[in-house]
């Protein structure tokens, strides 16, 4: 019977980090235990891990799909990983690819594409190129810490305006405030959205499931600043997960109308490949007290499995607590006033660039 090597929880600083432990790449055949031989200071063991970041530098910039139960064939990543850290982030196994881990490696051991924006330009530029709105933070957020000093979002958006071409942001972070002013007068020209992933309105489980994203309530805030701005807004509680923040529903819709959000949706947990185990040991960690009937009700959503990859079904679930889940949506929904669609973003008045790209007249702040 095959195994997943781990690292033991003991001995891993996680201070401020969501994984519970750091399973080697399953491309890896070596692995490496760190134990304790009683010469190491206690504060050495539980000292803060640091995140280090690796410029990469990408071939290509935008990611294609044939995923028919995704609104989007496009995306676009500027960083591999992502501090936040969340447990249950799908991204996860994506690490490995890079021999690292799906736990701690994937929020502490990033990585940063500078030239993203000189790619998506001339990718945007090329003859077969056709125009249809593209995803940005569909694997890792676009506004995650290290953007506030990168700045590679914002360098897009910019490649983005400049040609008028549609997109979409999906993110956690109230750092996307920084952009009204790219954003807003695109929105008048109906080429972009902006989804706010909102998981929970307690602080503490929030950061529990979260570490390092924005608190609620300057998400709730970012909502409401959008919306201000003119920018639509769509609140998305994603993931569900079931005895931990699916009893909140109903006020994070409440909280999100209130704000200025129009639109809502919603997705299921999912926990593909070294997910799985990582969310199970979160779960023993810090709810024991229902970590088998969590587990319990994913099951009975997943066929009796951690995870179905069936694309009828892995963002919805089925059984009859995927069907409670789904109905209390609705309602919650038809209650507030929130809308369940996605946003028809311009594509008519996409400019092809051309010529190479000009960082110092085209994109000045």
């Amino acid at each position: 019977m095959e195994t997943q090597p781990t690292l033991p929880t003991s001995g891993i600083s996680k201070r401020g980090r969501g994984a519970t432990l750091n399973p080697v790449s399953r491309f890896q055949t070596a692995e490496h235990v760190r134990i304790d031989d009683g010469w190491e200071k206690d504060d050495d063991a539980h000292d803060a891990l640091r995140t280090s970041v690796t410029i990469e530098w990408a071939k290509s910039i935008i990611s294609r799909n044939q995923s028919p139960d995704l609104p989007f064939d496009r995306s676009i990543n500027p960083y591999r990983g992502c501090e936040h850290g969340c447990i249950y982030c799908y991204a996860r196994p994506s690490h490995a690819y890079m021999d690292l881990s799906p736990g701690l490696d994937f929020e502490s051991k990033l990585f940063e594409k500078p030239n993203a924006p000189d790619l998506l330009w001339n990718e945007l530029g090329r003859s077969q190129y056709e125009c249809a709105p593209i995803a940005l933070g569909t694997n890792t957020d676009p506004y995650q810490p290290i953007e506030k000093d990168r700045r590679i979002t914002r360098e897009i958006l910019k490649v983005l305006a400049k040609t008028k071409h549609p997109f979409t942001i999906t993110t956690k972070s109230d750092l996307v405030l920084r952009d009204l002013d790219i954003l807003q007068p695109l929105a008048k020209q109906r080429l972009v959205t902006v989804g706010i992933s909102l998981t929970s309105l307690n602080n503490r489980l929030s950061r529990t499931m979260e570490p390092r994203a924005s608190a609620p309530h300057k998400r709730l805030n970012a909502v409401r600043k959008l919306s201000d701005a003119g920018i639509p807004v769509v609140a998305q509680m994603a993931p569900i997960i079931p005895a931990v923040n699916d009893m909140e529903m109903e006020q994070i819709l409440k909280a999100a109308k209130e704000h200025g959000a129009s639109d809502a949706i919603y997705l299921l947990l999912r926990l593909p490949r070294e997910v799985s185990p990582l969310f199970r040991d979160w779960l023993r960690e810090h709810f024991p007290d229902r970590a088998a009937k969590v587990m319990s009700l994913i099951q009975s959503m997943r066929k009796g499995r951690d995870y179905d990859p069936d694309f009828r079904t892995r963002m919805r679930g089925q059984g009859a607590y995927a069907d409670l889940i789904a109905n209390r949506f609705t309602l919650a929904c038809r209650k507030y006033g929130l809308k369940r669609r996605k946003h028809d973003l311009a594509t008519d008045l996409f400019k092809k660039p051309t010529g190479p790209i000009n960082q110092y007249s085209l994109f000045d702040d």
